[in-house]
């Protein structure tokens, strides 16, 4: 059985408020290569699935006539509005509670659906066939991912790089050597091979672009904090009562990797794949 078929409520609980601070931002110019590769003009709607705070829709809405956000967290829709009535976008968005196997839901047609770095919490095949349902034709599902195996030196930046080899065995002293999930776990990780699945459900393509990184970027260690409690592996809650000694033990893993509280980084690659809808 695929992850996502029987829903964990407690996935991302308590993520929320973590996850615009936490996260690295896609490269710049995801919006400049959507529009210039699927020809958009201000017009048509936009299906985002697994919205989260908004971290793909956002940037998108000048894009489109309507931006429709699907989240099944109460909490990341939350953190959506508030980014939208912060860069003053509400009347351009809406935000939708629902899993996506929930759809259509009375949702209507789209131009464009998105899938940025959540369809491995899905029933894949399920959304694929459903999504692509919902497409108009000439349209087509983006799949939006960090770039894989990128190497992102620091060398010739101010700060030193973020330990991340010693904040994950920090994490693994605490929830546990195998990777956790909400309640569940992930021996193996989450599932790939999503490009057959979406070539099953009848998708053309996919047409592979890359938006390029690279960009230095400063990291407090309240950043690094928050980046650490975003994920699905290392929420909040799944510390339980040792949330204030874990909390503890990473600020001061942080202090001794950079007493002055700031990290050098850089802003990781984009790689989009665009699949039309192809003909029925």
């Amino acid at each position: 059985m695929e992850i996502g078929r029987e829903w964990d409520e407690t996935l991302f609980s308590g993520t929320a408020a973590f996850y615009r601070r936490g996260r690295l931002p896609y490269a710049p110019g995801l919006a400049d290569l959507l529009a210039g590769v699927l020809d958009l003009d201000g017009r048509g709607r936009l299906l985002d699935l697994g919205c989260g705070p908004g971290t793909v829709a956002l940037p998108l809405a000048g894009l489109f006539d309507e931006v429709v956000g699907v989240d099944p967290d109460a909490g990341m829709l939350a953190e959506a509005a508030r980014g939208a009535a912060e860069l003053d976008v509400p009347g351009r968005v809406r935000w939708v509670r629902a899993r996506a196997e929930e759809l259509p839901a009375g949702l209507g047609d789209f131009t464009v659906a998105t899938l940025a770095q959540s369809f491995h919490w899905m029933d894949r095949e399920l959304v694929a066939a459903t999504v692509r349902g919902m497409l108009r034709p000439g349209g087509a599902l983006v799949h939006i991912s960090d770039l894989k195996g990128e190497k992102r030196s620091v060398d010739g930046l101010p700060h030193p790089p973020v330990p991340r080899a010693a904040i994950d065995g920090l994490v693994r002293r605490y929830p546990g050597p195998v990777r956790r999930a909400g309640r569940g776990l992930l021996p193996r990780g989450t599932p790939s091979g999503e490009h057959a699945v979406l070539a099953r459900a009848g998708f053309a393509g996919p047409y592979r672009h890359v938006v390029p990184g690279g960009q230095a970027m400063v990291r407090t260690w309240d950043d690094v904090v928050a980046g650490v409690f975003s994920m699905s592996f290392s929420a909040p809650h799944l510390f339980g009562d040792r949330l204030a000694g874990f909390e503890a033990d990473l600020r001061r893993l942080l202090r001794d990797a950079s007493p002055p509280g700031v990290f050098s980084g850089r802003r990781p690659g984009t790689e989009v794949f665009v699949w039309p809808r192809g003909a029925d």
